[in-house]
């Protein structure tokens, strides 16, 4: 009840004061109390120990930073030893196609003459076997005709000739080699 009879005259309007200590209110006992925290912690260190640790923190991010920007520049290099050795290989790949076509065009040429070559042998072995199988069949008609002369002369000798006339021409032969 009394508790009740505290809450009427609050309610009523009656303006109590606030708890003091030392002549002091609550205010200042809180501002004193956080000063007094504050100091404490100046006096331990603390501020120097969150700046340190701040720091270190970012040291440690520079050092990462710095890592990072070394790989990215070492990516970079990567990259263009990388795009350099693609664009050798596709140089040298473009020379090699340029070569090859070269080297196809080259042995066209040498097959096209070589064949060529071969055909002119060819016909020059034709004809040569045409002019030696001229040459014995001309060869074996001038045997053969020669064959058939001296069989006719023979014939015609001794169907001419006879005795006398045999004398005649030995005695004809004589006197030409005794006069000579």
């Amino acid at each position: 009840m009394a508790n009740f009879a505290i809450i009427l005259s609050e309610a009523a309007g009656e303006v109590h004061a606030d708890p003091t200590a030392f002549g002091m209110d609550a205010t200042v006992w809180v501002s004193i109390a956080m000063l007094a925290f504050l100091g404490i912690l100046v006096w331990k260190g603390v501020p120097k120990m969150i700046g340190a640790s701040l720091d270190k923190k970012i040291a440690e991010i520079s050092k990462q930073l710095n890592e990072a920007e070394q790989l990215r520049l070492d990516a970079e290099s990567l990259k263009a030893e990388y795009e350099a050795k693609l664009a050798a290989a596709a140089r040298e790949a473009d020379e090699m196609r340029a070569r090859a076509e070269a080297e196809a065009e080259t042995l066209v040429a040498k097959a096209k003459a070589d064949a060529t070559a071969l055909i002119g042998r060819r016909k020059q072995m034709a004809e040569d076997r045409i002019a030696a199988a001229e040459a014995t069949a001309l060869t074996e008609v001038r045997m053969a005709t020669a064959k058939a002369a001296t069989a006719a002369a023979a014939a015609l000798i001794a169907d001419k000739h006879d005795a006398s006339s045999d004398k005649a021409l030995i005695d004809q032969a004589i006197a030409s080699v005794a006069k000579g």
